[in-house]
């Protein structure tokens, strides 16, 4: 049983570490997602290809590489499933297969909430929506919002997932720093802003 632990971990990032972006973006003849913008692999610099159908597309399956592995290791225990989640938004973050160059992990971060503790993944997508729509910012509504996971999963008794979201939330804040930088300066674009 010491190695189970292990395993599950290993599975949850390789499941996270699919770049589901760069291969949608290939498979649509839409070159490398890498070169273009951001060079990120997720579902917002998949949009600058100005293909919202893929765009949404790497979003769920972005989504779902940490819901599922996640949900099914739940059914081992709590440990488990924050294990495997954890696992697959690693995987996401720094995958292999890309030099562990990947995205900036929200999408990952909010399926692995959806496997582990849905309600709370609710409370993750109304403050998202507020602070989109009060200041226009799609990173600051995400950072906001996994500013109150920890402290929601803590307060709900959930304190396992609380340590596990804690760790993922300063990773995200990490992921985000050239973001939080351009907030600071008033340099970042807006939601629905041209260019």
């Amino acid at each position: 049983m010491t190695l189970f632990p292990v395993l599950v971990l290993i599975v949850g990032y390789l499941c996270g570490s699919v770049p589901f972006g760069l291969l949608l973006t290939r498979a649509a003849g839409l070159g490398d997602v890498r070169s273009i913008g951001s060079g990120n692999i997720g579902a917002t610099n998949v949009l600058r290809t100005g293909n919202k159908g893929l765009a949404a597309a790497t979003l769920v399956l972005d989504a779902l590489k940490g819901t599922l592995p996640a949900a099914v290791a739940l059914r081992y225990g709590p440990e488990a499933g924050a294990i495997a989640g954890f696992g697959a938004f690693i995987g996401h973050l720094f995958p292999v297969w890309l030099g562990f160059k990947g995205g900036k992990g929200v999408a990952t971060y909010l399926g692995v909430l959806i496997g582990l503790a849905w309600k709370i993944a609710l409370v993750f997508a109304v403050v998202w929506l507020i602070m989109a729509a009060i200041f226009r910012y799609s990173s600051l509504a995400a950072l906001a919002a996994c500013v109150i996971v920890p402290v929601a999963l803590y307060l709900t008794g959930q304190g396992t997932f609380a340590i596990a979201f804690l760790v993922m939330s300063a990773l995200v804040f990490w992921r985000h720093r050239a973001n939080i930088e351009r907030l600071m300066a008033g340099t970042e674009g807006r939601i629905g802003a041209k260019g």
